[in-house]
């Protein structure tokens, strides 16, 4: 049985992001701070739902998120 959508889409989750948690990420001389949130992620002081985003907002080219922060791929843990 499915639960009524609230209307409000989850985050998904990943064992190494707990609120709290901090990414770093230099990207042109120019270190780029992510704090993990309830609700998903803030940077430049801006709340953001997807670490995508970000990571498009950055570079201003589509990533994986997940990718450009090493969650994910070489050098992973």
């Amino acid at each position: 049985m499915l639960e009524k959508d609230s209307g409000k889409k989850p985050r998904p989750t990943c064992p190494a992001l707990k609120p709290g948690g901090r990414l770093l990420r230099e990207w042109n001389g120019v270190t780029h701070v992510v704090d993990v949130t309830e609700d998903g992620f803030t940077w430049n002081s801006r709340s953001c739902r997807s670490l995508s985003a970000i990571a498009r907002e950055i570079t201003g080219a589509h990533w994986s998120g997940p990718r450009f922060f090493g969650l994910t791929g070489k050098g992973a843990k």
